[in-house]
Protein backbone atom coordinates (compact mmCIF):
# COMPACT_ATOMS: atom_id res chain seq x y z
CA UNK A 1 0.00 0.00 0.00
CA UNK A 2 0.97 3.70 -0.76
CA UNK A 3 1.29 6.00 2.25
CA UNK A 4 -0.83 9.13 1.54
CA UNK A 5 0.57 11.15 4.59
CA UNK A 6 1.42 14.44 3.31
CA UNK A 7 5.09 14.81 3.00
CA UNK A 8 6.33 17.88 5.36
CA UNK A 9 7.92 20.56 3.92
CA UNK A 10 11.65 21.24 5.00
CA UNK A 11 11.93 24.67 6.14
CA UNK A 12 14.64 27.57 4.41
CA UNK A 13 17.49 28.69 5.19
CA UNK A 14 15.96 31.99 6.82
CA UNK A 15 13.33 29.52 8.95
CA UNK A 16 16.03 27.53 10.21
CA UNK A 17 17.91 29.63 11.75
CA UNK A 18 15.16 31.83 13.46
CA UNK A 19 13.91 28.14 14.63
CA UNK A 20 17.59 27.25 15.76
CA UNK A 21 18.24 30.75 17.52
CA UNK A 22 14.69 31.24 18.99
CA UNK A 23 14.24 34.15 16.73
CA UNK A 24 11.45 35.59 14.35
CA UNK A 25 12.78 35.31 10.98
CA UNK A 26 10.46 38.08 9.84
CA UNK A 27 8.85 41.21 11.88
CA UNK A 28 5.22 41.63 11.93
CA UNK A 29 3.12 44.50 11.82
CA UNK A 30 1.62 45.73 15.08
CA UNK A 31 -2.14 45.55 15.42
CA UNK A 32 -4.41 47.99 16.27
CA UNK A 33 -7.06 47.93 18.88
CA UNK A 34 -10.53 50.30 17.17
CA UNK A 35 -12.18 50.07 20.47
CA UNK A 36 -9.94 51.81 22.54
CA UNK A 37 -9.46 54.84 20.01
CA UNK A 38 -11.47 57.86 21.09
CA UNK A 39 -14.78 58.48 19.12
CA UNK A 40 -14.43 60.83 16.11
CA UNK A 41 -16.13 64.41 16.63
CA UNK A 42 -19.20 64.92 15.11
CA UNK A 43 -19.10 66.96 12.13
CA UNK A 44 -20.87 70.71 12.82
CA UNK A 45 -23.70 70.65 10.61
CA UNK A 46 -24.11 73.56 7.66
CA UNK A 47 -26.27 75.69 6.64
CA UNK A 48 -27.43 74.61 3.18
CA UNK A 49 -26.81 77.39 0.37
CA UNK A 50 -29.06 79.29 -1.98
CA UNK A 51 -29.82 77.69 -5.33
CA UNK A 52 -27.65 80.25 -7.63
CA UNK A 53 -29.61 82.22 -10.01
CA UNK A 54 -29.86 80.49 -13.18
CA UNK A 55 -29.06 83.24 -15.96
CA UNK A 56 -29.52 82.82 -19.40
CA UNK A 57 -26.63 81.61 -21.41
CA UNK A 58 -24.89 84.02 -23.33
CA UNK A 59 -23.99 84.26 -27.33
CA UNK A 60 -20.78 84.33 -28.34
CA UNK A 61 -18.85 83.92 -31.29
CA UNK A 62 -15.56 82.46 -29.52
CA UNK A 63 -14.47 78.89 -29.76
CA UNK A 64 -15.55 76.62 -27.05
CA UNK A 65 -12.61 75.79 -24.12
CA UNK A 66 -11.96 72.43 -23.62
CA UNK A 67 -10.99 71.38 -19.77
CA UNK A 68 -8.01 68.88 -20.01
CA UNK A 69 -8.04 66.44 -17.62
CA UNK A 70 -4.62 65.36 -16.34
CA UNK A 71 -3.30 61.12 -16.25
CA UNK A 72 -3.75 58.91 -14.09
CA UNK A 73 -0.02 59.31 -12.32
CA UNK A 74 1.94 56.23 -11.65
CA UNK A 75 3.58 54.67 -8.51
CA UNK A 76 5.56 57.54 -6.80
CA UNK A 77 8.80 55.37 -6.61
CA UNK A 78 8.47 54.73 -11.06
CA UNK A 79 7.86 58.43 -10.92
CA UNK A 80 11.05 59.63 -8.64
CA UNK A 81 12.71 56.89 -10.67
CA UNK A 82 11.90 58.07 -13.85
CA UNK A 83 12.74 61.77 -13.17
CA UNK A 84 15.93 61.08 -11.56
CA UNK A 85 19.34 61.73 -13.63
CA UNK A 86 20.78 58.62 -14.89
CA UNK A 87 24.19 57.73 -12.99
CA UNK A 88 25.97 56.07 -15.73
CA UNK A 89 29.27 53.98 -14.85
CA UNK A 90 32.51 55.40 -15.56
CA UNK A 91 34.20 51.88 -15.98
CA UNK A 92 33.42 48.51 -16.79
CA UNK A 93 34.74 44.90 -15.68
CA UNK A 94 33.87 41.83 -16.40
CA UNK A 95 33.30 39.01 -13.65
CA UNK A 96 35.84 36.53 -13.39
CA UNK A 97 33.25 32.85 -13.45
CA UNK A 98 36.38 30.67 -12.73
CA UNK A 99 37.29 32.59 -9.54
CA UNK A 100 33.53 31.96 -8.64
CA UNK A 101 33.38 28.29 -9.93
CA UNK A 102 36.58 27.60 -7.68
CA UNK A 103 34.85 29.26 -4.82
CA UNK A 104 31.89 27.03 -4.48
CA UNK A 105 29.89 30.12 -5.63
CA UNK A 106 26.78 30.90 -7.95
CA UNK A 107 28.30 31.27 -11.79
CA UNK A 108 26.07 33.20 -14.06
CA UNK A 109 25.86 31.66 -17.44
CA UNK A 110 26.16 28.25 -16.36
CA UNK A 111 23.57 25.21 -15.32
CA UNK A 112 22.01 25.39 -12.37
CA UNK A 113 23.56 24.23 -9.20
CA UNK A 114 21.86 23.41 -5.37
CA UNK A 115 23.95 27.01 -3.86
CA UNK A 116 22.34 28.76 -7.38
CA UNK A 117 18.90 27.18 -6.14
CA UNK A 118 19.38 28.36 -2.58
CA UNK A 119 19.76 31.64 -3.48
CA UNK A 120 16.52 31.80 -5.58
CA UNK A 121 14.93 30.85 -2.47
CA UNK A 122 16.52 34.06 -0.36
CA UNK A 123 16.43 36.63 -3.56
CA UNK A 124 12.58 35.77 -3.61
CA UNK A 125 12.05 36.76 0.27
CA UNK A 126 13.87 39.90 -0.33
CA UNK A 127 11.36 40.71 -3.12
CA UNK A 128 8.63 40.15 -1.35
CA UNK A 129 9.20 42.31 1.42
CA UNK A 130 9.73 45.41 -0.76
CA UNK A 131 7.26 44.20 -3.19
CA UNK A 132 4.60 43.95 -1.07
CA UNK A 133 2.98 40.49 -1.97
CA UNK A 134 1.93 37.69 -0.67
CA UNK A 135 -0.24 39.31 1.71
CA UNK A 136 2.54 41.35 3.29
CA UNK A 137 2.93 44.99 4.18
CA UNK A 138 5.48 46.35 2.11
CA UNK A 139 8.78 47.59 4.01
CA UNK A 140 10.04 50.99 3.93
CA UNK A 141 13.30 51.53 1.83
CA UNK A 142 12.59 47.72 0.83
CA UNK A 143 15.01 48.08 -2.01
CA UNK A 144 18.45 48.52 0.35
CA UNK A 145 19.31 45.51 1.74
CA UNK A 146 22.46 45.06 4.35
CA UNK A 147 24.45 41.54 4.67
CA UNK A 148 26.17 41.76 7.82
CA UNK A 149 27.51 39.28 10.33
CA UNK A 150 28.46 39.11 13.82
CA UNK A 151 31.92 38.31 13.19
CA UNK A 152 34.21 37.85 10.31
CA UNK A 153 34.58 34.87 8.51
CA UNK A 154 30.98 33.80 8.99
CA UNK A 155 30.16 34.37 5.49
CA UNK A 156 29.02 37.98 4.67
CA UNK A 157 30.49 38.76 1.74
CA UNK A 158 29.68 35.54 0.69
CA UNK A 159 26.45 35.75 1.08
CA UNK A 160 26.44 39.17 -0.35
CA UNK A 161 28.04 38.34 -3.57
CA UNK A 162 25.89 35.20 -4.04
CA UNK A 163 22.55 37.28 -4.06
CA UNK A 164 23.69 40.16 -5.90
CA UNK A 165 24.68 37.89 -8.65
CA UNK A 166 21.23 36.15 -8.44
CA UNK A 167 19.18 39.04 -8.43
CA UNK A 168 20.90 40.54 -11.56
CA UNK A 169 19.14 37.56 -13.60
CA UNK A 170 15.97 38.83 -12.32
CA UNK A 171 14.47 40.61 -15.58
CA UNK A 172 12.32 43.17 -13.47
CA UNK A 173 15.66 44.64 -11.66
CA UNK A 174 18.70 46.30 -11.57
CA UNK A 175 21.34 45.48 -9.07
CA UNK A 176 23.70 47.43 -7.58
CA UNK A 177 26.53 45.91 -5.22
CA UNK A 178 28.08 48.11 -2.65
CA UNK A 179 31.35 47.40 -0.44
CA UNK A 180 30.44 48.97 2.67
CA UNK A 181 33.43 46.99 4.58
CA UNK A 182 35.54 50.12 4.26
CA UNK A 183 38.49 48.19 6.81
CA UNK A 184 38.84 44.83 4.56
CA UNK A 185 37.18 45.39 1.27
CA UNK A 186 37.08 42.12 -0.29
CA UNK A 187 33.92 42.01 -3.29
CA UNK A 188 36.22 43.33 -5.66
CA UNK A 189 38.50 40.64 -5.08
CA UNK A 190 35.66 38.37 -4.90
CA UNK A 191 35.13 39.23 -8.46
CA UNK A 192 37.85 39.84 -9.89
CA UNK A 193 37.43 43.05 -10.69
CA UNK A 194 40.40 46.23 -11.04
CA UNK A 195 39.83 48.31 -7.80
CA UNK A 196 38.89 51.85 -7.69
CA UNK A 197 37.52 54.96 -6.50
CA UNK A 198 34.30 54.19 -4.44
CA UNK A 199 31.55 54.75 -1.52
CA UNK A 200 34.31 57.16 0.49
CA UNK A 201 35.27 58.71 -2.30
CA UNK A 202 31.95 59.48 -2.93
CA UNK A 203 31.04 60.83 0.40
CA UNK A 204 34.40 62.49 1.18
CA UNK A 205 34.46 64.55 -2.30
CA UNK A 206 30.80 65.83 -3.24
CA UNK A 207 32.16 67.48 -6.95
CA UNK A 208 33.67 63.89 -7.54
CA UNK A 209 30.98 62.34 -10.22
CA UNK A 210 29.40 59.72 -8.92
CA UNK A 211 29.92 57.58 -12.52
CA UNK A 212 33.65 57.78 -11.53
CA UNK A 213 33.03 55.35 -8.26
CA UNK A 214 31.02 52.32 -10.11
CA UNK A 215 31.90 50.13 -12.54
CA UNK A 216 29.57 48.05 -15.14
CA UNK A 217 29.91 44.73 -15.11
CA UNK A 218 29.85 42.48 -18.29
CA UNK A 219 26.32 40.90 -16.98
CA UNK A 220 23.68 43.84 -17.61
CA UNK A 221 21.62 43.85 -14.52
CA UNK A 222 24.90 44.48 -12.19
CA UNK A 223 26.68 47.27 -11.31
CA UNK A 224 29.44 47.40 -8.69
CA UNK A 225 30.84 50.18 -6.07
CA UNK A 226 34.30 49.44 -4.30
CA UNK A 227 34.73 50.03 -0.75
CA UNK A 228 36.86 53.36 -2.40
CA UNK A 229 39.97 54.96 -0.50
CA UNK A 230 40.18 54.85 3.79
CA UNK A 231 39.05 57.45 5.68
CA UNK A 232 39.76 57.96 9.25
CA UNK A 233 36.51 59.13 9.93
CA UNK A 234 34.37 56.61 8.00
CA UNK A 235 32.03 56.36 10.63
CA UNK A 236 31.17 59.87 10.53
CA UNK A 237 30.98 59.96 7.19
CA UNK A 238 28.72 56.81 7.15
CA UNK A 239 26.28 58.48 9.44
CA UNK A 240 26.02 62.09 7.56
CA UNK A 241 23.41 63.15 5.41
CA UNK A 242 25.37 62.60 2.33
CA UNK A 243 24.99 58.88 2.78
CA UNK A 244 21.41 59.18 2.87
CA UNK A 245 21.17 61.33 -0.15
CA UNK A 246 24.08 59.27 -2.24
CA UNK A 247 22.05 55.58 -1.58
CA UNK A 248 18.81 57.52 -2.30
CA UNK A 249 20.43 59.07 -5.80
CA UNK A 250 21.80 55.33 -6.44
CA UNK A 251 18.74 53.77 -5.76
CA UNK A 252 16.24 56.05 -7.80
CA UNK A 253 18.96 56.34 -10.95
CA UNK A 254 17.14 53.04 -12.44
CA UNK A 255 13.28 51.88 -12.07
CA UNK A 256 13.28 48.59 -9.64
CA UNK A 257 16.88 48.52 -8.27
CA UNK A 258 18.35 46.78 -5.34
CA UNK A 259 21.23 48.13 -3.29
CA UNK A 260 23.12 45.44 -1.70
CA UNK A 261 25.31 46.55 0.74
CA UNK A 262 28.14 44.16 2.23
CA UNK A 263 28.64 45.43 5.83
CA UNK A 264 31.90 45.07 8.28
CA UNK A 265 31.42 42.49 10.97
CA UNK A 266 28.62 43.94 13.71
CA UNK A 267 30.95 42.89 16.70
CA UNK A 268 34.35 43.89 15.09
CA UNK A 269 33.45 47.36 13.71
CA UNK A 270 31.18 50.78 14.62
CA UNK A 271 30.25 51.01 11.21
CA UNK A 272 27.56 48.60 10.95
CA UNK A 273 25.45 50.02 13.30
CA UNK A 274 25.58 53.15 11.45
CA UNK A 275 24.46 51.60 7.84
CA UNK A 276 21.56 49.83 9.56
CA UNK A 277 19.98 52.99 9.55
CA UNK A 278 20.15 53.58 5.65
CA UNK A 279 18.62 50.25 4.72
CA UNK A 280 14.90 48.57 5.09
CA UNK A 281 16.22 44.81 5.15
CA UNK A 282 18.89 43.49 7.03
CA UNK A 283 20.23 39.97 6.31
CA UNK A 284 22.21 38.47 9.69
CA UNK A 285 24.24 35.64 8.06
CA UNK A 286 24.79 32.62 10.97
CA UNK A 287 27.63 30.19 10.40
CA UNK A 288 26.21 26.81 11.95
CA UNK A 289 28.96 25.53 13.18
CA UNK A 290 30.81 29.03 14.13
CA UNK A 291 28.27 31.51 15.35
CA UNK A 292 27.33 31.71 19.65
CA UNK A 293 23.54 32.71 20.37
CA UNK A 294 25.25 35.56 22.55
CA UNK A 295 27.34 37.13 19.80
CA UNK A 296 24.41 36.58 17.37
CA UNK A 297 22.06 38.88 20.09
CA UNK A 298 24.45 41.29 20.61
CA UNK A 299 24.53 41.81 17.14
CA UNK A 300 20.94 41.98 16.58
CA UNK A 301 20.72 44.31 19.32
CA UNK A 302 23.17 47.16 17.67
CA UNK A 303 21.45 46.67 14.56
CA UNK A 304 18.45 48.07 15.79
CA UNK A 305 18.28 50.29 13.79
CA UNK A 306 16.41 47.97 10.89
CA UNK A 307 13.20 47.48 11.28
CA UNK A 308 13.28 44.21 9.40
CA UNK A 309 15.77 41.58 10.34
CA UNK A 310 16.31 38.30 8.89
CA UNK A 311 18.62 35.11 9.72
CA UNK A 312 20.36 33.26 6.98
CA UNK A 313 22.52 30.09 7.74
CA UNK A 314 25.31 29.48 6.47
CA UNK A 315 27.66 26.29 6.47
CA UNK A 316 24.72 23.64 6.64
CA UNK A 317 25.59 20.02 6.53
CA UNK A 318 22.33 18.79 4.59
CA UNK A 319 20.72 14.89 6.26
CA UNK A 320 21.11 11.99 3.36
CA UNK A 321 17.28 12.71 3.51
CA UNK A 322 16.97 16.40 3.19
CA UNK A 323 16.49 18.27 -0.09
CA UNK A 324 19.78 18.59 -2.71
CA UNK A 325 18.53 21.38 -4.87
CA UNK A 326 20.20 21.76 -8.50
CA UNK A 327 19.96 17.44 -8.63
CA UNK A 328 16.56 17.85 -10.38
CA UNK A 329 18.24 18.87 -13.36
CA UNK A 330 19.89 16.19 -13.98
CA UNK A 331 23.82 15.78 -13.14
CA UNK A 332 25.03 18.91 -15.27
CA UNK A 333 21.92 21.24 -14.01
CA UNK A 334 20.02 23.15 -16.35
CA UNK A 335 20.96 25.37 -19.11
Amino acid sequence: MNDQRPVKRQPSLLERAADMFGLDPAATAPTIDLSQLPPEPEKKRRKPKAAPEILPPETDDAAPTVETVSPARPSPRKDVARAAPAVVPARQGRIDRERLAARGMVVPGTPVTGIAEEYRIVKREIIRNFAGTANRPVVPRGHRVLIASANPGEGKTFTAVNLALSLAAETDHDVLLIDADIAKPSVIETLGLEDGPGLMDALSDPLLPVGDCLIQTDIPGLKVMPAGTRHMDDTELLASARTEALLAQLEQSAPGRILILDSPPVLAASPAAVLAGHVGQLIMVVRADQTLESSLRDAIGLMAGCPHIQLLLNGVKFSPGGRRFGTYYGQGGAS
